[in-house]
């Protein structure tokens, strides 16, 4: 049984913050509802390539976008503009603990589902809004995309070298649904002490600027508008990427202990006692001196070379892996973070693992993520005779 077992979240969101926030739900136990268009669904089933392939190795028309935040959910297909596909959604409510949705705010009231509404039909409901903006504010009308909100939000302005760069993963996303998930649980739980549900208002450009962590404090403490270091460090010397005369590594030395053991493993015993480089704060002083000197020294020797020798004398130190050597890391194979799901057209559908790691209630990787629709029948069966849900069907009101 997961840590969520028993709790029933009804996702109404697409793209990506929304369905990674159900699919951590998902993973602790919750069965997760995905409601989605009929015959179109969430847009990233179409994002592709890559697609799925089958066992027989050809294209499918399953988008790996999609898979990557869908797993162990159900899939149900309802036409939500529609009065009858708005009153199941109501009569999935009423036995729901939560609801996720990332429409733009306010536009779920024009059909009857936003909170205030859905409350009524179930007090203890917990319902997260995902948005770009937040629900009110000036801005709260516009749509929301992790780019932008990148932009606007100061990441992109500290990150990259001489031109500005986005993240590659889209970061305000990945971590809006974090967030949501987080909220979701402390509003479960203060229900569980007081009865009572909550509407829990999420925004992307909110997280993004929460998430400047020591970089936004910088800013806050000194008033100096933050350059950026490239894979450097703001506030750590050395703690960035050096060349080695065969490929990369990173270094990430971490105070000054660290220090002195880095430059007698390297063999420069001397800098350690270089009046410029004593302390952190005169390394950062003295940063172009202090990498230059660095530089120089680690294109004497491969990457190979000074990973063992810095590791030997516990100074954080790694190689740069592209994807193939990632999920061929020794430690990512024994933490197990590739599982395989049966899907209904691949027997061993590879997929990322949860990071969780409960020693009690562990994550269990149930369902691969669903085909569109596949569980339409089997969830609303609960609640009406098949004859209806043909009826329905027929009128394109479910798919």
């Amino acid at each position: 049984m997961g840590a969520l077992a028993g709790i029933r979240v009804l996702d109404l969101s697409r793209i990506l913050a929304g369905p990674w926030c159900g699919q951590i739900l998902a993973d602790l136990g919750a069965e997760v509802i995905k409601v989605e268009r009929p015959k179109v669904g969430d847009d990233t089933r179409m994002w592709g390539p890559p697609w799925m392939k089958n066992d027989r190795g050809e294209e499918t028309s399953e988008g790996a976008y999609f898979q990557a935040a869908n797993r162990n959910k159900h899939s149900i297909t309802i036409d939500i503009s529609t009065s009858e596909g708005q009153e199941i959604v109501r009569t999935l409510v009423k036995d729901s603990d939560v609801v996720i949705e990332n429409y733009k705010a306010g536009s779920l009231k024009y059909y009857g589902l936003d909170y205030d509404t859905l409350k009524e039909i179930n007090p203890g409901l917990i319902y997260c809004s995902i948005t770009g903006f937040g629900q009110d504010g000036p801005r709260a009308a516009e749509p929301g995309y992790d780019y932008i909100i990148q932009g606007i939000g100061g990441l992109m302005s500290v990150t990259g070298d001489k031109e500005p760069m986005k993240t590659s993963v889209a970061f305000a996303d990945l971590n809006t649904g974090l967030y949501s998930a987080i909220a979701i649980q402390g509003a479960l739980i203060n229900r569980f002490r007081t009865g009572q549900g909550q509407h829990i208002d999420m925004a992307l450009l909110d997280v993004q600027v929460a998430c400047l962590a020591n970089i936004g404090m910088n800013y806050i403490t000194s008033g100096e508008i933050p350059k950026r270091y490239g894979n450097a460090h703001a506030n750590v010397v050395p703690y960035q990427v050096f060349k080695a005369n065969d490929q990369d590594f990173i270094v990430a030395c971490g105070n000054d202990k660290q220090f002195v053991a880095l430059c007698k493993a390297i063999g420069l015993i001397d800098l350690a006692q270089d009046p410029r480089f004593t302390t952190n704060a005169l390394r950062l002083k003295n940063r172009d001196e202090i990498v230059e000197i660095l530089s120089q020294h680690f294109l004497t020797n491969t990457a190979k070379y000074w990973v063992e020798v810095i590791q030997a004398v516990k100074v954080p130190v790694g190689v740069i892996n592209n994807l193939q050597q990632t999920f061929e890391e020794p430690q990512v194979k024994h933490r197990k973070m590739l599982v395989d799901l049966e899907h209904p057209l691949k027997k061993n559908l590879k997929v990322i693992a949860s990071p969780i790691k409960y020693s009690r209630t562990p994550v269990e990787y149930r369902k691969a993520p669903p085909m569109l629709g596949e569980d339409t029948d089997a969830i609303l069966s609960r609640y009406m005779a098949d004859d209806e849900i043909e009826k329905l069907r027929a009128n394109g009101i479910v798919g």
